[in-house]
Formats: C-alpha cells, structure tokens, sequence
C-alpha cells in the first residue's frame, strides 16, 4: 500500500515540473514573440470554393513559420472515436512563411461554426493569435476594385470596374477636389447596378470642370457576414471635356494626292490633369480605300496626312481619363475639276485591281457629301449592285502609292439615263413689247434630271394665227433666263419650255404671252428721222459746196451768147458791122483808195466774175431787145459821170461797191476785157 503510495506521488511530482516548465516556457516566449492579430478567413467571392486567410504580425524577425488551427465539434462516428472537439492544423496552412495562406473548402468545416487561430514560431519561442469563431461559407470579402472607369454625366460622376460576381454589390466612394488635397474625404455609399462584367455607381451633385481624387471598396451583398474590401488605389477623375478641339487646316495640293496639316489649341488645364490623347480618323480610311493606314492616338496638337482629290471628312477628337470631347469635323471638299468629262461607258466592267478603290458619290441637288458614298474594291465588288439607274454620280479611282492615296480619274457617271423627271419651275414672263417678252425659270434639280442635261426645248405657237405653226429652238442647259424676239404686235402665243437629256426630253412647263400691238409713234419717229436725215444731208452738201469753191475756186467760162436765126427787118441790120468805141477809164484818187485794196482787187474781181458777168449779159440782152441799140450802150457817159460823182461825195460805206462797179468786167460782143487800176 505504501509503495502504490509513494510511486503516485513521484507521478504527481512529475506532472508538477512539467506544468511548471511549461508555465516557465510560455512566460519565455511571450517575452519574445507578439502574438499575430486581424485573423480573417473568406473567399472572394459567393461561388468561389478556395478559402484566404490573413492575418497580421509586427516582428523584424526573418525567419518566422505560422500554423492555422482550426477547431471543431466532432458528429457522428468521429465524435465517438475521436472525442466531441477536434483540434487540428490546416494541412495546407502548416509552417508557412507569408501571413497569409489559401486553402480548399474540402480542408475545412465550411458550413457550421468553428474555431480558428493561427500560432507563430520565432525561433525557439512561440505565440497564438486570439481565437475567432466564424462560419466560412457566410465569410466573403472581394478583392481591391480593379480597372477603373469613370465619366461625366452632367454634375453625375459614373463609376465603373470589373465585376466579381454577377450578383450586386454595396461600394464605398470616397472623394476630394483635386486642388485640395489636405482636406478630409467626402463618402458616398451605395448600391453598385450590374452591367456585364461591370460594376457601376453614380456619385451625384458634383462639379464636372473641377478635378476629384477617388476611392472605392465594396462588399458583397449575397451572403450574411461579408466583409469590406481594402480601398482601391487613388484615382485622379479630370474635368469633362465639354468643347470639341478647335481645329485649323492648311492643305497643299501635289500630284495626284493632298496634303493636310491639321492643328489646334491644347484642352484646358483642368481637363488635362491626367493628360489628353487625341485620336484624329477620316472616312477614306475608315473605308481602306485605297490604303491601309492605322493611326495611333497622339499626344501633340499638330498632325499631317494624305487625302485623295475626293471630299474627305476628317474627324479630330480629344480624350482624357474621365472621357473624350464631341468630334471636331473638319470637311476637306472635293477638288474641282475644270475639265470635268462624262465617264466612259464601259466603266461598269473595268476590272478593279488591289491597292484600288473606286468612290461613287451621290449628287443629290450638287452635293456630294461623304456620308452619300459607295466605296468598291476589289474585295468589295459586290458593292457596285448599289449603284442606282437615273441617279448622277461624281466618280473618283484611286491607287494607293507608296502608302499614300493618289487619284487617277475622276468624272461624272450614269449607270443608265433616262428623260427628266420633272418640267422647268417656275416658268414666268416679263417685259412684253411688241415683238420680245423675257422669259425666266429655275433649272431643274440634279436628283430629277435622270441624265445628263443637254439644253432646253423652246417652243412658241401663235395662237389667233389661222395657221398653226410651232418654232422651236435649243437653249444652253446652263441658261435660266432668255429674251424671245421676232414675234408678231398684238399677237398670243403659247410658250413651252422642257428639258432634255439623251434618254429624252421631259415634262414642258407653259406659259401664255400677249404681245403688245404697235404703236403710231414709231411711225411718227420714222418720219422724224427721215426729215432729219434729209436736213442733214441738205446742210452738209451745201456746206461741202462751199468749201469747195473756195479752195477750187471755177475757172470763167467766156460767155457766147445763143444763136437766134431770125429774119432782119432790113437790109441795114444785116449789114450792120462792128463798131469800136473809145474807152475810157477814170482811176480813183490816192485818198480815196488804200494800197491794201489794191492788192485785194485782183481777188474781188475774179470772186464776184460770175455773178457781175451774169447780170451784165442779162442787162445787155435786155437793153438790146427793148431799144433796138447795140452792146455800145451798156456802159454810157452818164454812167461814168455817175459814179465819179459818187467819189466827190466821199462815202465811206460805197467805197467797196464803188470799187466793184469801176473794176467791172465789160463784155463786147463775146470780148471780156480785164481792167485793172494802177496806183500812182
């Protein structure tokens, strides 16, 4: 008895050191070793079957190993066999080095409580973290928010990121202005919606030209206890880029291509903070006709590229982290051809080869914007099907040369021409005379024409003529106005107009014309003219006459006068003979006349010759017929004594006639003799 005694004392000792060694061991590493805190245990997400825990550790040790425990009541067989708790380290959480360690839900006990805790080791000391008592599968916490997108929607900023599960989540933003970085965080939290693959959240009531810093973290909302996840990194959201770039162009024309430079005025600072990318497109690329060019977005406010000779629209458009700008559309208009031909007609059977392209144009009232275009290439033949009959195309190849676009041809095509669809408008006339009227329409519009306008068809019938003929004559298709002429006073006419194409001529637009009748005036101005004209032609032929007798003044011509046979009265009068009387001639006095008029006598004798020689006949066949007398008494005694007593009285005003009646010519049967004065 006594010796069970003493060998159950020796046991009880025994059991006392070694309580007290460990009690010893454990004050010793609690003196070296902090115990790891912040245990969580989860999955990322509701469907997901791999468990993390993490935990946190403030130690400089290096070389550190932690074990997972994880405690649970046992059920069943393994209660009675094994006891109703179970103790046991995870088997893929066993010395570990990193403070965090994942395992498979088959590992654990996921859907009733347990106990975890995890036990470090720090060389020869150990320490546990305080127990935690959880049920996993309700245990979710998602990871950081990832792949950020944010816009402006208005004073609304959107918020977007990748999903992790399709169900929808609760998310924390937090934000401040830029400008202010020491200011404390404004939060908002709410409901993400669900896109797919994408989480969403609007923060509203901001102030979309000013630059926000930004946060988020979100939780799931599809089980019990889920936890938050850690904030994501800062993101800087810039300012909207409300306006569009403002874009200038300069473009230079070269052989068979152009070039366009483009620049424009940098985005505002607000909207930049993150930087601004510009992404600068055209419709010829766009379409790979004819060339292949990728355009990488650039950061400069200055690009250059190459366009063909048709209407390009080339787009410029800036983008920053929270968006891009409303497009800057710039048109390069198609370049004008003078010499602008009507395509060949076996256009439609040309084979396209590569690094071709062909452009089809629609002219819809002399437009040919790009968004109206049909683009064939080789791959894309099938394309000609859309080319539509009586339409007008402007029509352009081009051929991509050493990675640029050049035109080769350009020119106006129809797949098929027909009439025009609709008459001339507004066909009107205007100042009616008597014989003209003006006429004046509108052109008919490019869509309605079907065909390539030739002319215009004018025709006019007279109506109140008994017999019905209709004229005709061809106006230029590029003509909108025209003066008829040659029409009839006071007559109707009706008066058609058409346009015609080489499929036809189309509908005729009508009018009715009265001309004016004619008015007695003109005839009354006719008159007038010709009286005119006789007056005219009556002064100038005298004026003409008389210039002509000064410069050629006549040579006299002797007067012989008429022969009259008659029988003599009597024997005497036959044998009358010629008689010779003496002259005399009396010479002016010195006083009398001056030296000038003698130089001028000459002169006056010959100018008055015709006129005193006429008269001297006249007196002298006179005086014969009524007195019976001869020519002997044309100049007597009385006469000389007559005018010598003119001289005596001395009056000034009859010098010339005096002068003129001594010096004149005297006729003797047929003799003129020519008496001229000497001065003393």
């Amino acid at each position: 008895m006594d010796e069970q005694n003493h060998i159950k004392l020796g046991t009880a000792k025994r059991i006392m050191d070694e309580y007290m060694n460990r009690v010893v061991n454990i004050r010793k590493e609690r003196s070296t070793c902090e115990a790891p805190s912040t245990l969580q245990c989860f999955r990322r997400s509701s469907v997901e079957v791999i468990y993390v825990c993490e935990w946190t550790m403030n130690t400089t040790e290096s070389d550190v190993s932690y074990d997972l425990y994880i405690e649970y009541e046992a059920q069943g067989i393994l209660s009675a066999l094994l006891g109703p708790v179970r103790t046991e380290i995870v088997k893929d959480c066993r010395r570990v080095k990193e403070t965090t360690c994942s395992m498979h839900e088959d590992a654990l006990i996921t859907k009733r409580p347990v106990e975890i805790w995890v036990a470090a080791h720090v060389g020869n000391s150990s320490c546990t973290s305080p127990r935690r008592s959880v049920e996993l599968q309700q245990k979710v916490k998602h990871d950081v928010p990832k792949d950020i997108s944010m816009s402006w929607l208005k004073n609304n900023l959107s918020l977007s990121w990748t999903a992790v599960e399709e169900y929808p989540a609760l998310a924390e933003v937090r934000f401040r202005r830029l400008e202010h970085p020491t200011d404390s965080w404004e939060t908002r939290m709410t409901n993400t919606t669900h896109e797919p693959s994408k989480w969403s959240v609007i923060v509203v009531n901001l102030l979309k030209f000013t630059p926000y810093q930004v946060q988020i973290r979100q939780r799931s909302s599809h089980v019990r206890n889920p936890l938050w996840s850690d904030w994501s990194p800062v993101v800087t959201v810039p300012a909207e880029l409300e306006q569009k770039p403002e874009v200038s162009m300069t473009t230079r024309l070269l052989n068979g291509t152009r070039k366009v430079t483009l620049t424009w005025k940098p985005m505002p600072h607000a909207a930049a903070v993150t930087g601004v990318m510009y992404k600068v497109m055209d419709t010829q690329s766009s379409q790979r006709c004819p060339c292949v060019v990728k355009r990488p977005d650039i950061k400069s406010s200055e690009y250059q590229t190459y366009v063909s000779y048709s209407a390009v629209n080339i787009s410029v458009m800036a983008m920053n982290a929270a968006g891009s700008s409303p497009p800057a559309i710039i048109q390069v208009p198609a370049q004008p051809a003078a010499d602008l031909k009507i395509c060949n007609e076996t256009l439609m059977n040309k084979k396209i080869k590569k690094k071709t392209c062909r452009e089809f144009y629609e002219l819809r009232d002399g437009d040919s914007r790009p968004e109206n275009i049909i683009t064939v290439t080789a791959d894309k033949r099938r394309n000609m099907k859309d080319i539509q009959e009586f339409v007008c195309y402007l029509y352009f190849e081009h051929r991509c040369k050493r990675g640029k676009p050049h035109t080769i041809e350009m020119c106006l095509f129809y797949k098929k021409q027909g009439a025009p669809r609709i008459k001339p408008q507004n066909f009107t006339h205007s100042s009616e005379t008597d014989n003209s009227v003006n006429l004046s329409w509108k052109a008919i519009p490019p869509a309605d024409q079907r065909g390539f306008l030739t002319h215009y068809s004018l025709c006019s019938v007279k109506i109140s003529s008994p017999e019905v003929r209709k004229e005709c004559l061809n106006i230029s298709a590029s003509v909108i106005n025209y003066r008829l002429e040659n029409l009839t006073p006071g007559a109707q006419y009706n008066i058609s107009l058409a346009g015609v194409t080489p499929g036809g001529e189309g509908p005729n637009a009508q009018t009715t014309v009265n001309t004016l009748p004619e008015k007695p005036v003109n005839v009354l101005w006719s008159l007038s003219l010709l009286f005119v004209f006789f007056f005219i032609s009556t002064t100038c032929t005298c004026i003409l006459k008389r210039i002509k007798n000064k410069i050629f003044p006549p040579v006299p011509t002797p007067v012989i006068p008429n022969f009259t046979p008659y029988q003599a009265e009597s024997q005497e009068m036959l044998e009358r003979k010629e008689e010779v009387h003496e002259l005399t001639l009396l010479q002016l006095h010195p006083e009398v006349k001056s030296v000038h008029e003698d130089e001028e006598e000459s002169t006056i004798l010959r100018r008055d010759w015709d006129d005193d020689a006429d008269k001297d006949v006249e007196s002298e066949r006179g005086d014969s017929s009524l007195s019976g007398g001869t020519s002997d008494e044309c100049l007597g005694p009385g006469s000389t004594d007559q005018v010598l007593r003119r001289s005596k009285e001395g009056e000034a005003t009859d010098l010339e006639q005096l002068d003129n009646e001594i010096a004149m010519l005297i006729y003797r049967n047929g003799l003129v003799f020519d008496v001229k004065t000497e001065s003393p």
